[in-house]
């Protein structure tokens, strides 16, 4: 007889203001949001605290609209080295109760505890005991979701909120889960919602209930994917703190401080875009074979292109290339606000070959060029090396993409 896993799913509570709460003490008692710069328009909110909740605050809403429903906000800039280091102060804390622990982004972790049970006691047991421990030694407070499955694991955390553990259990989930709304489900984003409530499906126990047949007509695969979930049937596994799943793409994008309308604006804002992904290409030890760009108009009008690279690398000056030829190839166009860089189709830096064709050649001593502008900007900062086109426009070239730029979750699947 198979013993049922025991899983929990740990996710902060509006985790980057409590972090910055906890950095100073004087942000506690007045309703604050962390967000983008307003002026260089990329002024969304990416998290608040429960004050600013009470004014209904939510994210991604503009930052004037939230100052418009709360006068008397508080705003401040996102400190992602602040929020990494808390999250790695979790991740250290949970390690201590098993070594199954998975990352869902900065502040969220799944954690299977089946076999740790006559160590620390059952799963609710456990959650609470993390639970206490976070809020005393590090400040901040988290909600636990425990279940027999990562995905109930995860609606449980979101449940209840702040600082709660709820259970869900093999028995219950159909009074607990099934009520809740369609879009509580993960991978049940508000595209997919309309699609089911064309048909009449807007709650999770109607997806459980549904023909997968019928879900897979409307979905593709993601139909029975979802009917699995809603039916308690998810097996994946939480992945060990050594268990990487494979790095896919790697990609920046940013909305501009300014419309670009001219060639130049376009080489500065893909300059900068390639040279955070090569960057970062090089951190991972990944080579590249194919470059996408992501183009936002003005008139919020969207396209995205794709080429092939002659051969994996991760030189920017190729990635740069590719993404500029792209970029043109679409001849009539608004003036664009927003662009981004992505480099996919990714293989292992492992062999560096020696090439007789000299592009190669020259693509790899590029390479090595920039690893060293990578040492110097670790010890000086992004802009102590910079091209020199970078100095015609100081607005737009005043981005750092490297550094700065939203974390997302990592995919589940």
């Amino acid at each position: 007889m198979n013993r049922e896993r025991v899983i929990l799913h740990s996710d902060g509570n509006c985790f980057y203001a409590n972090c910055e709460m906890r950095l100073n003490s004087k942000l506690r008692n007045v309703p604050l949001v962390v967000g983008g710069d307003a002026e260089a328009r990329r002024g969304i909110v990416l998290a608040k605290n429960d004050i600013a909740k009470k004014y209904k605050i939510v994210t991604a809403e503009t930052i004037g609209s939230a100052k418009r429903k709360c006068p008397g906000l508080v705003v401040i800039p996102a400190n992602y080295e602040l929020y990494t280091k808390y999250s790695n102060l979790l991740r250290e804390l949970y390690l201590e109760y098993t070594d199954q622990v998975e990352p869902f982004g900065l502040d969220e972790s799944w954690m299977d505890v089946t076999h740790s049970a006559h160590l620390f006691g059952t799963g609710p047991e456990i959650a609470d005991t993390i639970r206490e421990r976070v809020k005393r030694e590090l400040g901040i407070t988290v909600s636990i979701g425990v279940s027999y499955n990562k995905i109930f694991a995860k609606l449980g955390s979101d449940m209840k909120k702040p600082d709660a553990t709820t259970v869900i259990t093999s028995k219950d989930y159909k009074q607990k889960v099934w009520p809740l709304p369609a879009g509580d489900l993960i991978y049940v984003g508000g595209a997919t919602q309309r699609s089911l409530k064309r048909v009449g499906i807007e709650t999770i126990g109607q997806i459980a209930k549904a023909d997968p047949k019928v879900l897979n007509g409307l979905l593709g695969k993601w139909g029975a994917m979802l009917w699995m979930f809603a039916n308690g049937e998810d097996k994946n596994t939480v992945k060990t703190k050594h268990e990487h799943g494979a790095i896919k793409s790697i990609g920046n994008s940013t909305t501009t401080p300014r419309d670009l309308i001219s060639e130049d604006d376009v080489k500065i804002m893909l300059y900068l875009m390639a040279e955070s992904v090569a960057s970062r290409l090089r951190e991972s030890g990944l080579l590249c074979r194919t470059v996408q760009i992501g183009v936002r108009g003005n008139d919020f009008s969207y396209y995205q292109l794709q080429g092939t690279l002659p051969f994996p690398c991760q030189d920017s000056n190729m990635i740069f290339e590719l993404a500029y030829r792209l970029f043109y190839k679409k001849k009539a166009r608004p003036p664009v606000r927003c662009l981004g860089v992505r480099a996919s189709n990714l293989l292992e830096d492992c062999v560096t070959q020696l090439s007789l064709f000299d592009d190669i050649t020259k693509t790899y001593k590029h390479e090595a060029a920039e690893r060293a502008v990578d040492s110097i900007r670790r010890r000086f900062g992004f802009y102590s090396v910079r091209r020199g086109i970078m100095h015609t426009d100081t607005l737009l070239s005043g981005i750092n993409p490297k550094d700065e730029h939203n974390i997302y979750p990592v995919a589940y699947m």
